[in-house]
């Protein structure tokens, strides 16, 4: 199997590597690199396994490349995708927390990324033109991809958007049903194991860290950072830009909290009685909330930062434990809940009243990029003085040409464009 899908592997390694801008970002360059230029899935499977993966809690991107995997190969395949995706931006910011100290807090807020934003603007153009004929096809569909930009655009930061605009959307379309009539289809058999495994991993990880809490085991950090960042993969909608103010409250603000409340009531070795809280300095924490943004690849690597950072006062071999468990904690539930969910989707799709669905979910998939193009837009300078505006509108106008009219690979255009960031 390894060596039959060893292309597509090698794609998914590279796509790691220079997939910049956030989910949003993500499936723009998925569009190029999995569809355009090598043919792996369509457009309107990609389309399709966005709309799917917003409706689950989660790392939203990571699971639609996870199921291009899975359609490729199966779950075996899914798993070594998954792998590959996570492990140079969990690599990277795992090694941020060795790092960070060694360094001028300063001069990590390096501006070599300046011309990512716009560059990221630029797929997401990319993407809207190449998904547009296969999204938008009458009036419903026009007006849900109006007010499915407009609410974007509003509401960017609202958790429950996304999915929300995506659920609006399939209701839409449903309520006629002179188009597409239904027929009835016999129900296929569903295959629990995944589900039940991650309903297992979740209660058994919360009882284990209470109890370990309660009867103050020794070394108990890593039980209480599994339990802590499983939780959050399980339940976190909307993406990277939800999961790290939650990060940072639990990691960060909280502890001091519990402390500062207990002092407040005159506990003696407080200290003693909380070393088995995971915390997480907050200046440390917003170094890595800054760095995670400007690595390619999913922004819950940020878990494997705050993990190597939760233990690194037991040493370094601790250190390297506290960034697996971020990791492994972070990514698992969304691995879990997509492989299981995903094959129930695709029987659904048989029913009609799911297939009419599906023409309202694309057409407000559409708004939702088109919406996330403006919000990103919003924050990029365009009247600063002298040449940056200009050339943040030459960076969004060359990337749109280049992915439409060249072969240039993608990875090219970020290295490109990184190098820009150096140099000017």
């Amino acid at each position: 199997m390894l060596l039959r899908h060893a292309p597509f592997l090698r794609t998914v390694f590279f796509y790691s590597l220079t997939a910049f801008g956030g989910p949003q970002g993500h499936i723009a360059m998925m569009m190029r690199t999995f569809v355009r230029q090598k043919p792996y899935i369509t457009e309107k499977e990609l389309m399709e396994y966005n709309a799917f993966c917003q409706l689950l809690p989660g790392a939203s991107s990571t699971q639609t490349v996870t199921l291009i995997g899975y359609k490729r190969g199966g779950v075996p395949l899914a798993v070594l995708t998954l792998i590959i995706w996570i492990l140079p931006a969990c690599i990277l910011m795992g090694a941020l927390s060795f790092l960070v100290h060694y360094f001028d807090k300063k001069a990590l807020h390096t501006d070599i990324f300046k011309f990512i934003p716009p560059m990221a603007a630029g797929f997401l153009v990319y993407a809207c033109i190449n998904a547009f004929p296969y999204s938008v096809k009458n009036t419903i569909t026009w007006i849900i991809m109006i007010i499915c930009t407009v609410l974007t655009y509003f509401f960017f930061k609202a958790p429950a958007i996304f999915p929300a605009l995506i659920v609006i959307g399939g209701i839409a379309t449903n309520l006629s049903r002179k188009r597409i009539p239904q027929v009835e289809e016999k129900p296929r058999k569903i295959r629990w194991w995944n589900f039940w495994l991650f309903g297992i991993i979740f209660i058994a990880a919360g009882i284990i860290s209470e109890r370990a809490r309660i009867h103050k085991w020794p070394n108990r950090k890593p039980i209480n950072l599994f339990e802590n960042t499983y939780r959050m993969g399980s339940l976190v909608f909307g993406g990277g830009q939800v999961l790290m103010p939650i990060m940072y409250e639990q990691f960060s603000v909280r502890p001091e909290a519990v402390r500062a409340k207990n002092q407040a009531l005159g506990q003696v070795n407080v200290d003693d009685k909380y070393n088995g809280v995971v915390q997480v300095d907050e200046e440390d924490m917003y170094t890595g909330m800054g760095i995670v943004r400007g690595i390619p690849g999913p922004v819950f690597s940020i878990a494997s930062f705050a993990g190597g950072m939760a233990l690194k006062d037991k040493g370094p071999t601790w250190q390297v434990l506290g960034c697996l468990i971020g990791s492994i904690g972070i990514f698992l539930p969304s691995a879990l809940l997509v492989l299981f969910f995903y094959p129930i989707w695709n029987n659904l799709k048989k029913y009609a009243a799911v297939y009419r669905s599906l023409e309202g979910i694309n057409a407000a998939v559409m708004g939702i990029m088109i919406g996330s193009t403006f919000y990103i837009m919003k924050d990029i300078s365009w009247m600063e003085p002298r040449w940056m505006g200009l050339m943040n509108l030459m960076v969004v106008l060359s990337t749109v040409l280049f992915l439409l009219f060249s072969r240039i690979p993608a990875p090219i255009l970020v290295i490109a464009y990184v190098l820009l960031g150096i140099f000017f």
